[in-house]
């Protein structure tokens, strides 16, 4: 859906660690953003494994860190991904995004509009989780 301004809708969530899930206390750890549009879903990753150490003390953050780069590959499309790595990538972001109650999880599904999803992307992971 383009706008006047050459703008183009997107939807992005936040990639979140939830280390106690009881707790409900988490750590951003990265942005995924669908453009349809544009054709464009990306991932945007970065944990902060300090934060993360202070948080949650006894958390196995080298699993975290599996669990988060096997969700960019799934989000990227790569081979060995798994079933929803060969999904469409509306899919893709649909299943990423879809709610659950384990270590990783994602923020509601927003949306703005853009000229650059890429840079939007990028903009968005600095606002949210930092360099």
């Amino acid at each position: 859906m383009a706008e006047r301004s050459g703008a183009v809708l997107y939807e992005y969530a936040v990639l979140r660690v939830v280390p106690r899930v009881e707790r409900a206390e988490f750590l951003n750890a990265g942005v995924l953003l669908w453009c349809r549009s544009a054709e464009f879903l990306g991932a945007r990753t970065g944990l902060d494994e300090a934060r993360l150490r202070m948080l949650a003390p006894d958390a196995d953050v080298e699993a975290v860190r599996r669990h988060v780069e096997a969700l960019e590959r799934v989000c990227a499309g790569a081979d060995g991904a798994g079933a929803p790595a060969r999904e469409a990538p509306g899919q893709r972001f649909r299943w990423l995004t879809a709610p659950r109650s384990t270590v990783l999880q994602t923020s509601g599904v927003h949306c703005g509009l853009t000229r650059d999803p890429a840079a939007e992307l990028e903009r968005l992971f600095g606002a949210l989780v930092g360099s």
